[in-house]
């Protein structure tokens, strides 16, 4: 007889972006009249730059004759694409990563939870931060490295706490973990990492034979010169650390997908004899397998992103963004509360003061105004709400008029 996966059934019932969903959408059906705002989950609200634009279209004309068609793409990615993300993503800020480094896939959510099919399903100790973005850990659980949810936590999971009392960064493991996952900045906390920070979770993963998975779909929105884009600005990283990149914030790819990611050819892992052997193979065997690559118009249009009209584009949205966030930020240091995040980042974090599923009907049902309740990223975040600068300057003016009237 077919079984079933019974890993899937220790995943706690209700996805938290689809409970959010679910509640906005009984709301907005009892009260047919309220206007509401949505600053929610992480989707953009501006349109494609329209470098990409173009380049989209002149790819699809391509596609429409007979001499420019194109089947089957590269398996990983157009060398056109490759070369320009090695160079303006990585050469440029002085990380040494080449085209045949970069893999291009559907996106990062995507990539961040295929990735653990590489690892052994027991016996693989995996080390999350709390609050984390949910994708990492059910992916694990899905997969059989766990137990069941007891008190919020899954069991055989090692959780790294993200507190006010570490500035949201969380130290090494105190433990023997094989696998960390990174996020910087962060989802949800916004909160970013240091260099040396970084180097600890490297040396770490070093003197412990680890891997870290290295989360950077927000790095776009770095401002300050002192914070690194990349894992691969710290020494030593090549060798011990994935990283995952994404066009979906930055350029408005949310609906259009594309994203990225680097698996340098000096990253190892180990096989049943404790020897290390190269990690790129087997991604590459997962990727020729199970995916069938990002069409050709989509990866013109994500080439667009760095040509010089592209990049500025892109980079007027990406500010646009991050000035909503200084909006919501002040705001919300107006009304005696400590935010974190929204300089460096295009989320707010901050702690409410009592349980943040109540915090979000308050919101909603007061101010008309959807947030997401920190509790749904782990137990540390009980008490948060994560507010989203993906909107438009105005909707936002007028979201935290609401919220700041009813706080």
């Amino acid at each position: 007889m077919i079984l079933a996966n019974e890993n899937f059934y220790k995943v706690q019932a209700t996805y938290l972006f689809s409970d959010i969903a679910r509640r906005v959408s009984e709301f907005t059906e009892a009260n047919k009249d309220a206007s509401v705002i949505r600053l929610g989950i992480g989707d953009v609200t501006r349109a494609l730059p329209q470098a990409c634009v173009d380049a989209m279209i002149k790819a699809t004309t391509e596609m429409g004759a007979d001499d420019t068609f194109r089947g089957y793409g590269p398996d990983y990615g157009y060398d056109f694409l490759r070369e320009a993300i090695a160079l303006h993503d990585f050469k440029a800020r002085g990380a040494d990563i080449s085209a045949d480094e970069i893999f291009v896939s559907d996106g990062a959510k995507c990539d961040t939870g295929n990735f653990q099919e590489l690892f052994a399903a027991t016996g693989t100790k995996v080390a999350v931060p709390d609050p984390v973005y949910p994708v990492y850990v059910d992916t694990n659980v899905m997969a059989g490295r766990t137990g069941y949810a007891v008190d919020g936590r899954y069991e055989n999971l090692a959780y790294l706490d993200c507190t006010e009392a570490n500035n949201f960064v969380p130290a090494v493991p105190e433990e023997q973990v094989d696998l960390i996952y990174l996020c910087f900045p962060n989802n949800p906390t916004g909160a970013t990492a240091t260099k040396e920070q970084l180097k600890a979770f490297v040396d770490y993963a070093h003197e412990n034979k680890a891997l870290i998975l290295f989360d950077a779909a927000y790095e776009a929105f770095i401002v300050d010169d002192d914070i690194p884009h990349s894992i691969y600005e710290i020494e030593g990283a090549k060798e011990v650390a994935v990283e995952f990149r994404s066009f979906s914030k930055n350029a408005g790819f949310t609906g259009t997908r594309c994203g990225y990611t680097v698996v340098p050819e000096e990253c190892r892992v180990f096989n049943s004899k404790g020897e290390a052997v190269p990690l790129a193979p087997l991604w590459k065997r997962r990727m020729s397998t199970k995916f069938n690559g990002v069409s050709y118009p989509v990866q013109r249009a994500a080439e667009a992103v760095y040509s010089e009209e592209g990049g500025a584009q892109c980079k007027a949205l990406v500010d646009g963004y991050l000035a909503n966030a200084k909006v919501i930020r002040e705001r919300i240091a107006q009304k005696g509360f400590k935010p974190v995040g929204g300089d460096n980042s295009p989320y707010i974090w901050f702690n409410t003061g009592m349980d943040s599923w109540k915090f979000f009907d308050k919101l909603l049902k007061e101010a008309q105004v959807v947030t997401t309740p920190g509790s749904g990223f782990g137990r540390c975040g009980n008490g948060y709400i994560r507010i989203s600068a993906f909107n438009s300057m105005e909707n936002v003016v007028k979201a935290m008029d609401r919220v700041c009237s009813v706080l």
